[in-house]
């Protein structure tokens, strides 16, 4: 069974390198793309499995790029919003406009992997409780 491609999208070039990293560790195929004019060419020629999206972007937000990908039809992936932004006023609108899921940087590794398994409908392992580590 081929690897599955992941698409990471953010103007951050050293989270770029760390992600890559870590999601091939994982055994997963990597593309990266820094702005919005790369993330529409990479995902059509990468044709991503899913896509991890910052919304802040150099060349267009990340909402330009969800709009653009799907109203192309280039990729139909779940899109995975990563980014810093706060989701009180975000959330709402990138899951209207088709986010699989809204994460928040910083964000651990584990949660990560999680929620791109999720995405791509592989066996996950349940969060651990945290106060069943605290001894009682």
């Amino acid at each position: 069974m081929a690897a599955k491609t992941i698409l990471v999208i953010d103007d951050d070039r050293d989270l770029l390198l760390g992600l890559s990293v870590r999601l091939k560790a994982e055994g997963y195929e990597v593309i990266t793309a820094a702005d919005a004019v790369a993330a529409t060419g990479a995902a059509r020629k990468g044709d991503p499995d899913v896509i991890i999206l910052d919304l802040g972007l150099p060349g267009g937000d990340g909402y330009l790029v969800m709009q653009r990908l799907r109203s192309m039809l280039v990729s139909l992936a779940p899109i995975i919003v990563l980014t810093a932004r706060d989701p009180a006023t975000d959330e709402c609108r990138a899951t209207q406009l088709g986010a699989f899921t809204y994460l928040q940087k910083p964000v651990s590794n584990d949660r990560l992997l999680r929620a791109i398994r999720r995405a791509l409908n592989e066996p996950v392992e349940p969060e651990k409780d945290r106060l069943s580590l605290i001894p009682g």
